[in-house]
C-alpha cells in the first residue's frame, strides 16, 4: 500500500464540499486535534505488526486473554454499602438475586480514615457514603449468609487496607475456609489518596510499607486475591484527562513495584496480582484507545524495565466504573444514556469487570430500581447487542488505532516527566501531580460555564424542572445504633486479649517485622479499627497535606 499515494488522495478528497471547510475543529480529551478522516496512512504497517498483535499475546493491546468474552463475560459489580452492616447485607443479597456476579464494598468515611463510629471526628458521617466497619463483628454481619468461596469481593479501602483484609480472612476462617480459596480485590492504593481523594492516614513511606507487607502476605497465604487495585478512577473523577489518568496511576504503580522489589519480593511473585480500576468516560473511541494504549505500555514496562518472565505479570487486568462525575442532577434520566454508552466503551475496550453507575446518584443513595437498571444495562449489552460475538470488534479501525498511538505517546511522555522528578512519591511531595489535576479541572469547569464543553441538560437543552426529589436518604438512627453496637461489643470482649494484641502490633510496627500476622491477631481479638489505627498513628505519625497554592 503506497502511503504517499493515500496522503495525496486524502488531501484531494472533499475539496468541493463546503461542509468540510466550515466544520469546526475537534479535539481529543487531552487536547490534540482530531482529523476529519483517518486512512491507512495514519496508522503505519509497523504499528499493526509490532504493536497490535493478537488478543492474549504480548503486548496485549487487543485484550489480555485469547478468548476474551467468548470464554467468559466480564464480572458485573455494583458499588454498594450504606447505613449499617445489616442494610448492606440486604442490598448485597438483592443485587446477587438480580444477577450481579461479584460484590463491591463501599465503606463510610470514618472507616476509610481509621476512626471508629464513636469517635468525635466521625459525628455526622457514619454510614453516609458507605457501610461503617468498626470491628470484625460488623464484617461478619455484612457477609452473613454469603459464601465467600463462591464470591469475588472488591473492597474500596486504602489506608486501612491491611485491617479490612485481616477481617475478610478472619470471616473466611469462621466459614471454615482456608485463606487460599478467597478471591477478590483490595484497592490498597494509598498514593492517589495524597493527590485527589484525601482518605489518607499515615505518611507515604509507612503507607507503602503496609502495601508491600500485604503483597508478601497474600503471595503466600491468599494467592487468589488481587493485592492492589491501582486507581486511575479517582484521578479522573477529580479532573484528570485520559492521559493523566493512566500516566499518574502507572507512575504510582512503579513506586509500589520498586518498594516491593526493595523489600525482597520477586517481580513475578506479586505482579500477576496487581489489578486496576479506571474511569470510563463519555468519549467512546478515546476511552477504548486509552485502554489499548495502557495495556501496551504496561506490558512493555513490566517485561523491559522490571524483567518479568511470567506473562501474567504483563497483563493489565482492570475493573472500570462509569463516570460518576459525568452524572447530572438536572434531567437525571439522561444519565441512563450516559451510563449505557460508557458501559459500551468499557466492553469494546475489553474490561475484566464493570460497575455501571446508577442514574440517580447525583441526587441520593441509589434506589433498588436504579441499581437494577444499572445491572440491566450490562445484561442487555451482554445478551442482546452482539458486542461480545467477536473479539476486539473495533481492532484495525484507522481512527481507533491512530488515537491509540497518539495517547500512547502522550502517556509515556507524562510518565517520563514524573520519572525525572524522582518518581511518584517525589512528584506528590512537590505538589506537581496535585497542581496538574487542579489546573485541568479548573479549565474544564471554565469551558462548561462558557458553553464550550457541552453537558446536555445543563448548559445546552436545559428545561424548567421542579426541585428534584431525594429518593433515598440515610437512616438518621443508623449512626446511634452503630455506636451502641460498638460499645456493647467493647463491654463484652476480652480487653486483656485486645491489649496484648495491640501491644504486639506496636512492637512490630516499631521494628521492621511483618505486620499482617499481628493485625490479624488484633482483629480476631475484636480490637476495633480505630484502636488498631491509633497504635499505628502513634508509631508512624499522620500525613500533612502539601500546599499547592
Amino acid at each position: 500500500m503506497d502511503q504517499n499515494k493515500i496522503k495525496e488522495e486524502k488531501a484531494r478528497w472533499g475539496q468541493s464540499d463546503p461542509g468540510l471547510a466550515k466544520a469546526a475543529p475537534r479535539h481529543t480529551d487531552w487536547g490534540d486535534p482530531v482529523e476529519k478522516l483517518y486512512t491507512p496512512a495514519d496508522v503505519s504497517a509497523q504499528d499493526y505488526l509490532e504493536q497490535l498483535g493478537f488478543p492474549g499475546e504480548h503486548p496485549f493491546a487487543r485484550g489480555v486473554y485469547p478468548s476474551m468474552y467468548l470464554g467468559r463475560p466480564w464480572t458485573v459489580r455494583q458499588y454498594s454499602g450504606y447505613d449499617s452492616p445489616k442494610d448492606t447485607n440486604a442490598r448485597f443479597r438483592y443485587l446477587l438475586e438480580q444477577g450481579q456476579t461479584g460484590l463491591s464494598v463501599a465503606f463510610d468515611l470514618p472507616t476509610q480514615i481509621g476512626y471508629d463510629s464513636d469517635h468525635p471526628m466521625s459525628a455526622g458521617e457514619v454510614g453516609k457514603v458507605g457501610v461503617p466497619v468498626d470491628t470484625l463483628e460488623d464484617m461478619e454481619v455484612i457477609f452473613e449468609g454469603l459464601p465467600l468461596d463462591k464470591l469475588s469481593t472488591s473492597m474500596t479501602i486504602n489506608a486501612p487496607s491491611a485491617i479490612m483484609l485481616a477481617m475478610y480472612v478472619s470471616i473466611g476462617k469462621k466459614q471454615g475456609l482456608d485463606p487460599s480459596v478467597l478471591r477478590g480485590t483490595l484497592q490498597n492504593d494509598v498514593l492517589k489518596e495524597y493527590t485527589v481523594r484525601g482518605t489518607y492516614i499515615f505518611p507515604p513511606q509507612p503507607s507503602i510499607r503496609l502495601v508491600t507487607d500485604i503483597f508478601a502476605y497474600c503471595s503466600k497465604s491468599v494467592p487468589r486475591f488481587n493485592t492492589i487495585n491501582v486507581a486511575g478512577y479517582h484521578l479522573r473523577e477529580a479532573g484528570c484527562s485520559a492521559v493523566q489518568e493512566i500516566a499518574f496511576s502507572f507512575s504510582n504503580a512503579i513506586a509500589y513495584i520498586e518498594a516491593a522489589l526493595d523489600a525482597g519480593l520477586g517481580i513475578d511473585e506479586f505482579a500477576p496480582r496487581i489489578s486496576w480500576i479506571f474511569n470510563t468516560n463519555n468519549k467512546l473511541f478515546e476511552e477504548v484507545a486509552k485502554y489499548r494504549a495502557a495495556r501496551r505500555i504496561w506490558a512493555e514496562l513490566l517485561r523491559d524495565r522490571f524483567g518479568a518472565k511470567d506473562p501474567r505479570s504483563c497483563m493489565l487486568r482492570f475493573h472500570t466504573q462509569t463516570s460518576g462525575a459525568s452524572l447530572t442532577a438536572q434531567q437525571p434520566l439522561n444519565n441512563v444514556v450516559r451510563v449505557a454508552y460508557q458501559t459500551l466503551a468499557a466492553v469494546l475496550a475489553g474490561a475484566q469487570s464493570i460497575a455501571a453507575c446508577s442514574y440517580d446518584e447525583a441526587l441520593s443513595l441509589p434506589t433498588e430500581e436504579s441499581v437494577r437498571t444499572s445491572l440491566r444495562t450490562q445484561q442487555i449489552l451482554r445478551e442482546e447487542t452482539g458486542v461480545t460475538d467477536t473479539i476486539d470488534p473495533l481492532g484495525g479501525s484507522y481512527y481507533l488505532e491512530a488515537l491509540t498511538n497518539q495517547i500512547y505517546d502522550r502517556i509515556k511522555g507524562l510518565m517520563d516527566e514524573v520519572e525525572k522528578m524522582g518518581g511518584a512519591v517525589a512528584a506528590i511531595e512537590k505538589g506537581f501531580v496535585q497542581k496538574e489535576i487542579e489546573r485541568r479541572s479548573y479549565d474544564i469547569q471554565k469551558q462548561i460555564e462558557g458553553g464550550k464543553f457541552v453537558v446536555v441538560g445543563v448548559n445546552k437543552y436545559a428545561i424548567e424542572e421542579q426541585e428534584p426529589e431525594v429518593l433515598v436518604e440515610s437512616n438518621p438512627q443508623a449512626e446511634q445504633d452503630q455506636i451502641e453496637r460498638l460499645q456493647a461489643l467493647k463491654n463484652r470482649r476480652s480487653n486483656d486479649k485486645v491489649d496484648g494484641a495491640l501491644a504486639a502490633l506496636k512492637q512490630t510496627a516499631q521494628g521492621d517485622g511483618a505486620l499482617m500476622p499481628v493485625i490479624i491477631e488484633a482483629v480476631e481479638s475484636y480490637a476495633s479499627l480505630g484502636e488498631i489505627c491509633g497504635v499505628l498513628r502513634g508509631v508512624f505519625g499522620e500525613y500533612q497535606p502539601v500546599r499547592t497554592i
